[in-house]
């Protein structure tokens, strides 16, 4: 293994902002389930979720725009979390956290109604159709999420998959869920940049506007 990345993975270790259970721990239920804002974040603000968040910028970036909120990052990748978790701490930013596990243990992480919105960036298409369950808005999924959320929660979706951009717009629209705005172009449909979709820029999303790639937005109610 690498020596940067093992010296990311101690750094990691001493993060106050940074959940590192074991998927043992995450399916017996982990101690914060239920008390995430009363115990980490030590308030009752609405939190949302990144799902997927890699080096965690639309994590760190909401929660810099919009202190009112608490934001929680999730991904598996230790030496990808690292980054968002250490300007966390840095920046002594107090309503920011990360948990390195699987996204499909969300409800071992949080009790039913207990996170307000969730965000959806630059996921795996998986294209393959043996791949389907493994879509982030599958049918598996959103049922998850909708357990999780409050009635009522908002989830958005921001890709360069046109393919996971129209899975997901169907599915959606099948299972009776509200669909809130839709854009297969947000830098060509968008008449302004003041917004949110604009001001925080993924290395993904950079990557992609590079090669002329279309980024798109699908933004629904659960």
């Amino acid at each position: 293994m690498a020596k940067n990345k093992l010296r990311k993975f101690a750094e990691n270790d001493g993060f106050w902002n940074l959940i590192q259970p074991t998927r043992e721990e995450v399916q017996k239920g982990i101690p914060l389930r239920g008390k995430w804002g009363r115990e980490f974040f030590k308030n009752d603000h609405p939190i949302i979720l990144e799902l997927g968040c890699g080096k965690g910028d639309y994590t760190i970036g909401l929660a810099k725009r919009n202190p009112e909120n608490n934001y929680i990052g999730i991904d598996l990748k230790g030496a990808r979390l690292h980054t968002g978790a250490k300007e966390g701490v840095e920046s002594d930013l107090r309503n920011v956290g990360f948990i390195r596990t699987q996204i499909e243990l969300l409800e071992n992480l949080f009790a039913p109604g207990e996170i307000s919105e969730i965000w959806i960036t630059f996921p795996d298409p998986q294209i393959k159709y043996r791949r389907m369950k493994h879509r982030l808005t599958s049918p598996n999924f959103l049922d998850m999420y909708q357990r999780i959320v409050k009635p009522g929660g908002v989830v958005h979706l921001k890709c360069d998959s046109e393919f996971l951009h129209g899975y997901t717009h169907g599915i959606v629209q099948l299972r009776g869920h509200e669909v809130l705005e839709a854009y297969h172009d947000i830098y060509h449909q968008f008449k302004t940049r003041d917004h949110i979709l604009f001001e925080i820029k993924t290395f993904y999303e950079q990557m992609w506007l590079a090669q002329g790639k279309a980024i798109t937005y699908l933004k629904f109610k659960l």
